[in-house]
């Protein structure tokens, strides 16, 4: 039923044809033209589906078809969602671009547009991979932009000239027609007008007639010819419809409940191919549409893996700027306060804060403190000559001032002034002290009870 034609009442006979080849041997070759065929009556018999079914499913048949091939021209639309999957060319050798489809971390499904012809035909390298969520979403863009009421009103003033042209053309080819019909009966009523006796001047006479039908009905052919290739006239409805089409494409092209394959064939119906050449900072996207215009894109290539995780400069620089006057989780509070989050998006912990300074390799807090001067414990207690717990206790005791460089608690000094701390200052005063309690006796028996 979908590939002979009598299901659709058509007598044919002739549909395949014998050659013999260079080595005497006979191939069979199909004869797809109904013209070369030796038979084609249509409506020869009842069929189970009319003629036109059946030459539409042969166009839809050569349309899905032509997707195997090595082309793989106008494909069906399939589940995925690359938007251009079938319709795009590879700058470089010309060829359709296959697909490959990878997860996100999310779980969503991103395309990548590979030409792979060579390495599939003589197993070289890839001729270009190009990432294909961002020449979706521009291609996308690119069709709302350009499918706007203010274009569909010009291109229906377009439309309406162009049929008052088509009318007019029309007409005069009608008024040749009427003209060599015209000329066609002129020449038979000369014809039939002489006197037979007069055999030259009839054969001329027949012959004018001859010239005059054959010119009638070449100029009758043009005129159908014409008429059955002519695009019909737009009624106001399907300009209001068609008006109507294009205020809601934007939300129906962009609503994610609609199915991948219909906004693909929403696409195809407005793009004719898209050719992409990729270079190392740029992808450049030549874009044709069916009316004949051309659009160019340039975009700029997907960043690596890394670079996506990075860092913003921004960041770095106000870790920088914190370093000097807080610790890792300090400066971790700090900036998820601000609203700020890390290169892969997620708020900041103090281990992050250390990596950042490690890897942009940022001055600690305290070798900037030392640079500044500042003395350790030990050094502080040699320098007073007191134990590390006496500057500890004169610490506590607001006596020397100690800052903290990390997040153990460990600290340094401001060098001793010319007044430094002596011994006992950190101690409470001997009048304050409590004095100590000496323990009463305990009355007992002489057998040691109480």
């Amino acid at each position: 039923m979908l590939h002979n034609p009598r299901y659709a009442g058509v007598f044919s006979f002739g549909r395949h044809r014998q050659i013999l080849g260079p080595n005497h041997k006979t191939h069979t070759r199909p004869v797809t033209a109904r013209h070369e065929q030796i038979a084609f009556i249509p409506a020869a018999h009842p069929g189970y589906i009319t003629l036109a079914a059946f030459d539409a499913n042969q166009a839809r048949l050569a349309e899905c078809a032509a997707a195997h091939g090595t082309d793989r021209k106008a494909g069906p639309p399939r589940e995925g969602p690359a938007l251009l999957q079938g319709i795009i060319v590879c700058g470089r050798c010309g060829r359709r671009m296959t697909v490959r489809y990878h997860l996100a971390r999310d779980g969503a499904e991103l395309p990548t547009y590979v030409c792979q012809h060579d390495k599939v035909e003589n197993a070289g390298p890839d001729c270009q991979t190009i990432p294909g969520a961002g020449i979706d979403s521009a291609i996308g863009a690119l069709l709302i932009d350009t499918l706007t009421p203010l274009t569909v009103e010009a291109a229906l003033t377009v439309t309406a000239e162009l049929e008052h042209r088509a009318h007019q053309a029309d007409q005069l080819r009608a008024a040749a027609v009427e003209r060599a019909r015209y000329h066609a009966d002129l020449a038979r009523r000369r014809y039939l007008a002489v006197d037979p006796a007069n055999r030259l001047v009839a054969d001329t006479l027949e012959a004018d007639w001859n010239n005059a039908l054959r010119a009638h009905r070449d100029a009758q052919d043009t005129y159908d010819q014409a008429t059955n290739t002519a695009t019909g006239t737009l009624t106001d409805a399907q300009q209001a419809r068609i008006r109507q089409l294009v205020t809601d494409f934007p939300a129906i092209f962009n609503d994610p409940r609609t199915p991948h394959r219909e906004r693909k064939r929403m696409a195809r119906l407005l793009l004719t191919d898209v050719t992409v050449t990729k270079t190392a900072d740029t992808i450049t996207c030549h874009v044709r549409l069916p009316g004949g215009q051309n659009h160019t894109l340039t975009l700029p290539t997907l960043k690596p893996a890394w670079l996506l995780r990075k860092t913003p400069p921004h960041v770095v620089a106000a870790v920088d700027d914190l370093l000097g006057h807080h610790t890792h989780t300090e400066i971790a509070d700090i900036l998820n306060n601000r609203g700020l989050t890390s290169g892969e998006g997620r708020p900041f912990h103090k281990l992050t804060v250390a990596r950042i300074a490690r890897n942009y390799q940022l001055p600690s807090r305290e070798q900037r403190l030392r640079e500044a001067g500042l003395l350790t414990l030990t050094e502080m207690a040699a320098a007073l000559n007191v134990s590390t717990g006496t500057v500890k206790t004169w610490r506590d005791a607001g006596l020397v001032n100690g800052h903290r460089f990390n997040d153990h608690g460990q600290m340094l000094y401001d060098p001793p002034g010319p007044n430094p701390p002596t011994r006992h200052q950190g101690h409470p005063a001997l009048t304050k002290r409590r004095p100590a309690q000496t323990p009463q006796p305990i009355a007992t028996n002489q057998r040691g009870a109480v």
